[in-house]
């Protein structure tokens, strides 16, 4: 094999490596092929990220390419990507790659900082990226929950009344529940910890019409009167949990297209309260519709419901586990 050249990305170049790669490995490298584009500068005002990309040609023709760019909602950290044309690979086109995309990263804004990947368990991007050092930080699986999987609880006394005041639909440009959202996804997130998240930066990731946000329900506690318990409430009871709603390609067994769902909960609840307040708003709306989950090994509230549904067959795994390394 003559010896490869290496330069820049240039415009098109992602033709030409997509019909000798073929059908991406999982999603996560389907994603990662869209951030493969010509180097960026970070800049405020237009929200581009940086980012530095490479490709390597083998006698003119481009068979890898590799990057590495910033994240505005995880910034400790760089994300790399790294992908070989199948009759390029063991040869070591992606070990050079890396170590220029590690090469790289040491120029990015705000000095060096670690690298982390996404890749799908079992995938050669695994056996690649622990070869080379990385480790992993968080694994994520995607889970359907099928309608009347869970017993729908009983909210309250049961009556009309209360749970009206206790189950509720929010609009999700509410400040209350952008502030719930927040902080749940910075507490789940503490092997990658986010940047500070104000209510507008949660809005624009997780509620907007951009993020595919269409509904919310949340379940709340009892309301309590600030006069004691023989004056009568006035105030609605904090928010426990919350269940926000976008839209879903995944089929369910039963061909109905569940709805894919963020679950989770207040994160100043004790840990048996957010378990509670999570199986019951999730077998809300499980009840005659199936839901698609996302659930990380840190959410230990969802998954305290969720993994007694999977060992039992009652709820599907879609697709291989998902799992972020870092070096």
């Amino acid at each position: 094999m003559a010896e490869l050249t290496y330069r820049p990305w240039h415009t098109g170049d992602d033709q030409t490596l997509l019909q000798i790669w073929g059908d991406a490995e999982g999603p996560a490298a389907e994603q990662f092929r869209g951030q493969l584009a010509p180097d960026a500068d970070h800049d405020d005002a237009t929200g581009t990220v940086w980012r530095r990309c490479l490709v390597a040609e083998d006698q003119g023709i481009p068979v890898a390419a590799g990057v590495v760019y910033e994240s505005t909602l995880h910034p400790e950290r760089l994300w790399a990507y790294v992908e070989v044309a199948r009759d390029h690979r063991g040869r070591g086109v992606g070990t050079e790659l890396l170590r220029r995309v590690r090469e790289a990263a040491l120029l990015a804004p705000g000095g060096s900082r670690p690298l982390r990947t996404k890749v799908a368990a079992g995938s050669t991007g695994e056996a690649f990226a622990l070869a080379r050092g990385f480790a992993a930080l968080q694994r994520s699986r995607q889970v359907v929950i099928r309608p009347g999987t869970l017993k729908l609880p009983v909210f309250g006394d049961g009556s009309e009344e209360q749970s009206s005041q206790l189950v509720q639909e929010l609009a999700t440009g509410s400040v209350e529940l952008s502030d719930a959202v927040a902080r749940y996804y910075a507490a789940v997130h503490g092997w990658d910890p986010p940047a500070p998240l104000s209510i507008g930066k949660a809005q624009q990731f997780f509620l907007s019409d951009a993020s595919g946000a269409h509904g919310a329900v949340v379940l709340r506690a009892p309301a309590q009167s600030a006069f004691g318990s023989g004056a009568p409430a006035k105030k609605k009871g904090r928010l426990r949990a919350f269940a926000v709603s976008y839209a879903s390609p995944v089929p369910a067994d039963d061909d109905a297209e569940p709805s894919e769902v963020l679950l989770g909960h207040n994160t100043e609840l004790d840990p048996d309260d957010a378990r509670e307040a999570v199986r019951g708003l999730l077998a809300l709306i499980a009840y005659q519709h199936p839901v698609l989950l996302e659930v990380d090994d840190s959410m230990e509230a969802v998954r305290a419901t969720v993994d007694p549904l999977l060992e039992a067959g009652a709820a599907a795994q879609v697709g291989p586990e998902t799992l972020v390394l870092g070096d």
